[in-house]
This record gives structure tokens, C-alpha cells and sequence, in this order.
């Protein structure tokens, strides 16, 4: 098993997550952050630390969301995508994005 980055943290990409891992799986993005699927252990404590409950366990990713597993494998081998170790501060309008749903759209890559 492994934990998946889903749509909630599009354009907030808070980074809480990031200081608690062992592991140091997670890729930074433009608006966006996503866990090596290769490197999480599985140790869940990211989840808690996630304000917008973006981070979920890849069997319990609801259907509309399961293409989130596939993406974070792709966009954490992105060329320009860095791994990220360290706590950073969110995207300025990070607030107002944080209630937005349905905001796939808005993913930069």
C-alpha cells in the first residue's frame, strides 16, 4: 500500500506533510505536491498533518479519485518536479482554493 496525494491540495499545496516523513517521498510540483509511490512505507503520518485531508491510502481512494494513484507515480518523474524535504509556505491564494472541489482542471504540470 501506499498513500496518494489527491485533488484537494490542487493550488493550496500545503507542505505540513512533507516535515513528518521518514521517507522524504514527496515531490513538489507548481501547485501541487505527489508521493512517490515506490518510496512510501506506508507509515501514514502525513495524513494527519494534511489541512485539506488530500493525502489517502490507495485502497480507500474513492472511485472518482483513483487516477490519482497513477498521476503521482507520473508527476514525481517529471522533469522540473524536485523532491521536496522541508516545510514550505503555501500557495498565496491557498485559503480560497482550499473549499473549491472539482478543480482538476487547475493542475499545472
Amino acid at each position: 500500500m501506499t498513500f496518494v496525494v489527491t485533488e484537494p491540495c490542487i493550488a493550496c499545496k500545503y507542505t505540513d506533510c512533507v516535515v513528518v516523513c521518514p521517507m522524504d517521498c514527496f515531490f513538489e510540483g507548481p501547485n501541487f505536491i505527489a508521493i512517490h509511490p515506490d518510496e512510501c512505507i506506508d507509515c501514514s503520518m502525513c495524513v494527519a498533518e494534511c489541512p485539506v485531508g488530500a493525502i489517502v491510502g490507495d485502497r480507500e481512494l474513492p472511485p472518482e479519485q483513483q487516477h490519482f494513484l497513477a498521476l503521482n507515480r507520473e508527476l514525481v518523474e517529471q522533469p522540473g518536479w524536485q523532491r521536496l524535504t522541508a516545510r514550505k509556505e503555501p500557495l498565496p491564494d491557498h485559503a480560497q482554493w482550499a473549499a473549491v472541489a472539482d478543480k482538476f482542471d487547475e493542475l499545472k504540470r
